[in-house]
């Protein structure tokens, strides 16, 4: 393990630049904490931090300048994965024929600078959804090939946050390139460095970093530890998946929809959603034409609209579909849970439902 300071850091954001990687990290815009592209530290959100509650959300200065004081954004990671409208081929006539052109995909390779632990959890499913053997999504793969990915361990825990009841975190484990943990007290200011890889290991051969010692690896841990026991929320994952199977008709499920909008919110900040839908458009006179996918939600009334009807009409059936499908049917498709405890459903919905207390409501009532 070694140490970095501020000014390496950023010497480390410049060298992975000069790799060729574009650096998408956190930055400040429109009130919120956003992932977008970045030039270096300087655009990071120092000194900031955000604060989370049931449909509730606020950006709060903090007491240090720390680089990475924030839970997590509204965005995940799967919008450069997985982007929210990709055109896929377009087509024309050219004289009496068609000219069908498959769309040219970006190829950029891009480094992710700040990725908490439940959010890499959050991208080994979507590779499972998107690398999924003869099923593979071309475009997906072939960023996430090139990513170079930099973790930053939790400090702090929102009140949305149950990483811990998921197995998620609050410290990454495996999957990253450079992991690192931030450290502040009131004479010091350094992060952990640890290398996940061979790529993270080539990278820090350019910067003169001194090992860690006892002191700060100490120091380093029980800054995540405080994390671990702050946590916001728990969910009990014990037996979820028969307790979801075996209580399909729950008067839970009334109650919920009671409240649900069907806004759609939910699935598309979470992290694992992966809806989506076709879109094909043509011009007026007839002569161009392209397809586009773009992001769908199954909270969506059309998103269950088959040949002979919809088969999904209620609030209640798409909140029970979703809920479900996250955290059981999930299992049976690709062997985990679809929810990482990161708490962005719980932040972003208008009215506060909450996927923990919705459990242990389920329990309450649950028929065995």
């Amino acid at each position: 393990m070694k140490v970095i300071d501020k000014d390496n850091l950023g010497r480390l954001l410049q060298i992975l630049k000069e790799k060729g990687y574009d650096l998408i990290g956190p930055a400040l815009k429109d009130n919120a904490v956003i992932y977008t592209e970045i030039n270096g530290i300087d655009d990071l959100p120092v000194g900031w931090t955000d604060e989370q509650d049931a449909g509730k959300y606020r950006l709060k200065k903090r007491k240090d300048n720390a680089l990475f004081g924030y839970v997590n954004s509204p965005q995940s990671w799967k919008r450069f994965l997985f982007p929210p409208r990709l055109k896929l081929w377009e087509a024309g006539k050219k004289g009496k024929s068609l000219d069908i052109k498959p769309a040219l995909f970006k190829t950029s390779k891009l480094a992710f600078i700040g990725v908490r632990s439940c959010e890499l959890s959050a991208i080994f499913i979507q590779d499972k959804v998107f690398n999924n053997g003869p099923f593979s999504d071309s475009y997906y793969n072939n960023i996430r090939q090139n990513c170079f990915i930099v973790s930053v361990n939790c400090t702090t825990a929102g009140k949305n946050c149950f990483c811990i009841s998921m197995k998620t975190g609050p410290k990454a484990k495996r999957g990253f390139d450079i992991s690192l943990t931030e450290v502040i007290s009131e004479k010091e200011h350094y992060f952990t460095l640890e290398t996940g890889s061979k790529k993270g290991e080539e990278i820090i051969k350019a910067l003169d970093l001194k090992d860690a010692n006892e002191g700060e690896i100490s120091q380093a841990e029980r800054a995540v530890q405080n994390a671990e026991t702050k946590m916001g929320k728990q969910m009990d994952t014990a037996d979820i998946k028969e307790l979801f199977y075996n209580n399909l008709e729950s008067p839970q499920w009334n109650e919920v929809a009671s409240r649900c909008l069907t806004c759609t919110n939910c699935t598309m900040v979470c992290p694992t959603c992966f809806c989506f839908t076709i879109e094909d458009v043509t011009d007026l006179r007839g002569e161009y034409a392209s397809r586009m996918r773009r992001w769908d939600s199954c909270f969506a009334l059309d998103y269950s609209k088959v040949a002979g009807g919809n088969f999904r009409t209620s609030p209640k059936a798409r909140y029970r579909q979703w809920i479900t499908h996250k955290l059981a049917s999930w299992i049976d498709q690709f062997g985990t849970s679809g929810c990482v405890g990161c708490g962005r459903c719980i932040t972003w919905c208008p009215v506060g439902i909450d996927i923990t207390e919705e459990v242990k409501k389920l329990r309450g009532n649950k028929k065995t």
